[in-house]
C-alpha cells in the first residue's frame, strides 16, 4: 500500500508542478488554490508513503516521479520540446525510479 501512496503523491506533485505553470499564464486564484491542494496532497500521501519506505526511496522516487510527470506534461500541453536526449534523460529518471523499487 505504501508504494500506491507514493505514486499518488508523485501525482501530487506532477499536477502542483503544472498548476504552478497555469497560474502564472492566468494569473487566476482558481490555479492558485489548486496548487496549493495538490502539493498538499502530494506531502500528505508521501507522508503515508514514508510509514514503510525509507526517507531516502521515497523522496527519490517522488521527486523524479513528479519531475518525469512534468516533462511529459510540458511536452503534451505546453509544447515544450520532445528532442531525443531530453526522451533519453527521462528514460534514466524513471529508471532510477523503478530500479529503487526494485532493490527496495
Amino acid at each position: 500500500m505504501a508504494w500506491l501512496f507514493l505514486i499518488v503523491a508523485s501525482f501530487g506533485e506532477i499536477f502542483g508542478v503544472m498548476s504552478i505553470n497555469l497560474y502564472i499564464q492566468k494569473k487566476s486564484l482558481l490555479w492558485l488554490m489548486v496548487m496549493v491542494i495538490t502539493f498538499a496532497g502530494g506531502f500528505f500521501f508521501l507522508s503515508l508513503a514514508m510509514r514503510e519506505i525509507p526517507m531516502g526511496t521515497a523522496y527519490a522516487v517522488w521527486t523524479g516521479l513528479g519531475a518525469a510527470g512534468a516533462v511529459l506534461l510540458g511536452i503534451v500541453f505546453f509544447g515544450e520540446s520532445a528532442g531525443w536526449k531530453r526522451i533519453l534523460f527521462l528514460a534514466f529518471i524513471i529508471a532510477g525510479a523503478a530500479g529503487l523499487r526494485a532493490v527496495q
